[in-house]
């Protein structure tokens, strides 16, 4: 964990996978389980960008990590 990337991919992916367990465990469960394969691998594509320097395509990538998030996976925050 050496730099910004791997902090914020790491945090992306964690939230990708509590929403996940969280819907798994309902009995009607709202997606499919390849429905975070393209979060997941967006985040670890953004991640190896961000590494390589390449910063305004790790950026695109991580921001479309965020988009299909809302837009495919809806989730829905209970405050």
């Amino acid at each position: 964990m050496e730099t910004v990337y791997d902090w914020v991919t790491v945090g992306m992916f964690a939230v990708l996978i509590v929403l996940l367990l969280h819907r798994s465990s309902m009995e009607e469960p709202p997606d499919s389980l390849w429905a975070y394969l393209p979060p997941a691998a967006g985040c670890a594509l953004g991640n190896q960008l961000g590494n390589a320097d390449e910063h305004a395509m790790a950026i695109i990538v991580l921001a479309g990590v965020v988009i299909y998030f809302f837009l495919v996976l809806k989730p829905q925050f209970r405050w």
